[in-house]
């Protein structure tokens, strides 16, 4: 088993040192650059660390690890498109620096590099590693479609957000997760636990990254602070608010979101008021804290000596600002 600080160690050094180069230069030059924007490399970490719990020899997940997060790259690519974001991880977003055209090349290019590394998986696994990649590469189309369409809705219930950020967030979190044990060898009932412990983990960590949006930091966030609400985003503090508010606080929610005209500025500071009249910070705070509780428990129960599950909630603890 290797520590956290070992396991970050090599797993960096494996994504900075893969070569993604060749011709033209302008397709493969936004995908270098993309992978270089820093970002928590969360996804790829929890398959390494997935396989640690089972394996001695974790680092044989390096080249899965490295399709994940040339996925999960790809994604935002392409969401920077659809957001029309200027901005990822605090430097030009590849959609603004290259332009529509590159960036969408540029993240198909992506998706067909993480299928050849994902082919360096241990032939005993590589159809099972196949399979979930392919099931989590769909559900995050799914869930980004359905992001989409919420967009325009008025009537999204807490039910259907979770059950699309199930999809659009959480999957990658799973399928980076489940990966990473399969690759390790996991017996099934322990594949089942884990699979429950990434499922909260994976919407806690979204649901966190809603109220960041408002709460947060652009250091923290990676992009510019009330992006959600500029862009009409239903997140689970919009929800929330909509579902607590009377019928008159209700108009006003909507016709904020609904306003084009007013400057992005006002639009944020009006809506976080809002939230705060409502206490809806403290009711995303206790969803976050019943998820991750929900996933701790489930990680806790996996059949596996107890210092061997340490390296795990240490991250799933910085990534949800938690101590112990």
């Amino acid at each position: 088993m290797y520590s956290f600080s070992e396991i970050s160690r090599e797993l960096n050094k494996y994504i900075d040192t893969l070569d993604l180069s060749g011709d033209p230069q302008s397709l493969y030059e936004p995908i270098k650059y993309s992978l270089e924007g820093g970002g928590k490399r969360l996804r790829p970490m929890l398959t390494i660390l997935a396989c640690n719990i089972f394996s001695e020899n974790p680092y044989s997940a390096l080249p899965a690890a490295a399709a994940i997060e040339v996925f999960h790259n790809f994604t935002l690519l392409h969401d920077d498109i659809m957001d029309n974001a200027a901005v990822r991880r605090g430097k030009p977003s590849v959609f603004n620096k290259w332009g529509q055209n590159s960036a969408i090349l540029s993240g198909d290019a992506m998706v067909i590099c993480a299928y050849k590394l994902l082919y360096q998986t241990p032939t005993e696994y590589l159809a099972s590693v196949l399979s979930c990649f392919n099931y989590m590469a769909l559900a995050v189309c799914e869930g980004q479609q359905y992001d989409m369409e919420f967009e325009s809705r008025d009537d999204v219930t807490i039910e259907e957000y979770i059950a699309m950020i199930d999809k659009k967030t959480a999957a990658l979190v799973v399928g980076a997760t489940m990966i990473g044990a399969i690759t390790g060898g996991a017996e099934k009932h322990n594949c089942q636990k884990l699979l429950t412990f990434a499922t909260e983990f994976g919407l806690a960590f979204q649901i966190q990254d809603d109220l960041l949006d408002a709460y947060g930091t652009e250091e923290q966030l990676g992009k510019r602070i009330g992006g959600d609400i500029v862009e009409n985003k239903k997140t689970f503090l919009t929800i929330t608010a909509l579902q607590k508010a009377d019928k008159a606080k209700k108009k006003e929610i909507l016709d904020l979101l609904a306003d084009k005209q007013m400057a992005n500025e006002e639009k944020i500071s009006r809506m976080i008021a809002i939230y705060d009249e409502l206490d809806i910070k403290t009711l995303t705070e206790n969803e976050i804290n019943t998820r991750f509780d929900k996933a701790l428990a489930a990680l806790d129960s996996i059949d596996v000596a107890a210092e061997r599950l340490e390296p795990m909630k240490d991250v799933a603890r910085s990534l949800l600002n938690r101590k112990r």
